[in-house]
């Protein structure tokens, strides 16, 4: 079918789709049913664990430092 031949919601509905599919090919999730390696959710846990007992990570200054950039 052609543009031309389509009805008002007919080429709503395919203005739609068209715009649900551009979204999803720029906004969509990359990792979406990949899984994580376990080692890394075992830093992330400890991560989290550490921030609910108050502890703060390492400064950006640091950051910088330990990979020798400036900031």
């Amino acid at each position: 079918m052609q543009i031309k031949d389509m009805n008002s919601e007919e080429l709503k509905a395919l203005i739609e789709n068209t715009i649900d599919e551009t979204l999803e090919s720029y906004f969509g999730d990359p990792d979406e049913g990949k899984t994580l390696k376990e080692e890394v959710k075992q830093r992330l846990s400890a991560i989290k664990q550490r921030r609910e007992a108050g502890k703060k990570g390492i400064s950006a200054a640091e950051v910088y430092q330990r990979l020798g950039l400036k900031p």
